[in-house]
C-alpha cells in the first residue's frame, strides 16, 4: 500500500485586491506547508473507490469529493482511503491538500489538471512555500520558512469560503510584499461570522515566544509561529479543552 500526505496548508498573508466578472477574486498571498495533515493510501483496484475515517470524515463519501475528481481527471483507478485529521471548512486547504496528495500518489504533478480542481490545488500540488497570485494559481518562488515551529487552532466552527468571500467589504488595501508585514483581508469579515477567532487571536497573541499570529486563508483556524519547538510544546500543553489543534513545523 502506498502513502501520501496531504499537507496542512496555511496563508501567511492573504490580501485581496478585487472581484473578479468571473465571480472569482484576485489576490495576493503566501503559502506554506505544514508537515503534517490528512493522510491518503492507495491499493490497486480496477475500479476507483474511496473510504474515509478519522475524526473529520463524516459526510466527505460523496462523488463529489476532490479526492475521486482528482482519480477521474487523470483516468485512475485504485482502491484509494483517507485518515481525515483536519477539520472541514478550516482555511488550511484540506479538500485542496486532499486533492493534491491524491494526484502526486497517483502519479501526477500537472499543475493545469491541479487547477482545474481548485485554486489551492496547484499550491498544495507541490506543498512547499510559494507566492500565490490570480485566483491563487500563479505561483511564484519565495524564501522558504523550512523548520519554524508552528502551532494551529481552530473552534471547531466550519466556516464557508464562499460566505467569508461575500462578507468581504470590497476594499483594497493595497499590494502584498514582505508576509511578515502583511495581513489577512478575510480577517475580519470572518471574525463577524465566527466571533470565537477573535478569543484565538488573543490566546495565540499572548504565548510566549509567538512571532506571529494570524489567521489563514478564509477561517477559522489561526496559526502562530514561534521562535523554538520548546515555547511552542508550552502553548500547546495549554490549549484551552474546546478547541482542535495541531502542532507541527513548517516544510
Amino acid at each position: 500500500m502506498e502513502r501520501e500526505t496531504a499537507y496542512a496548508k496555511i496563508n501567511l498573508a492573504l490580501h485581496v485586491r478585487r472581484r473578479r466578472a468571473d465571480g472569482y477574486h484576485d489576490i495576493e498571498t503566501v503559502f506554506a506547508f505544514c508537515e503534517d495533515g490528512d493522510v491518503i493510501e492507495a491499493e490497486a483496484s480496477d475500479t476507483l473507490s474511496l473510504t474515509i475515517e478519522g475524526p473529520f470524515g463524516r459526510g466527505l463519501e460523496t462523488e463529489d469529493n476532490l479526492i475521486l475528481r482528482a482519480a477521474r481527471a487523470v483516468g485512475a483507478t485504485a482502491a484509494l482511503r483517507l485518515s481525515k485529521n483536519l477539520p472541514v471548512a478550516s482555511g488550511v486547504g484540506g479538500g485542496s491538500a486532499d486533492a493534491a496528495a491524491a494526484l502526486r500518489l497517483l502519479g501526477t504533478a500537472d499543475p493545469a489538471i491541479a487547477a482545474q480542481l481548485g485554486s489551492d490545488v496547484p499550491a498544495c500540488l507541490g506543498s512547499t512555500t510559494a507566492r500565490g497570485e490570480g485566483r491563487g494559481e500563479t505561483l511564484l518562488p519565495v524564501e522558504p520558512v523550512t523548520g519554524t515551529p508552528i502551532l494551529l487552532v481552530n473552534p471547531r466552527i466550519p466556516l464557508s469560503t464562499a460566505r467569508v468571500f461575500a462578507a468581504w467589504d470590497g476594499i483594497d488595501r493595497g499590494r502584498l510584499g514582505d508576509w511578515r508585514a502583511g495581513r489577512n483581508d478575510l480577517e475580519a469579515p470572518a471574525r463577524a461570522l465566527v466571533p470565537e477567532i477573535a478569543a484565538i487571536l488573543d490566546w495565540l497573541n499572548a504565548q510566549p515566544g509567538v512571532t506571529l499570529a494570524r489567521m489563514s486563508g478564509s477561517g477559522a483556524t489561526c496559526f502562530a509561529l514561534f521562535e523554538s519547538e520548546a515555547q511552542r510544546d508550552r502553548a500547546v500543553a495549554a490549549v484551552p479543552a474546546e478547541w482542535w489543534h495541531m502542532s507541527s513545523r513548517l516544510r
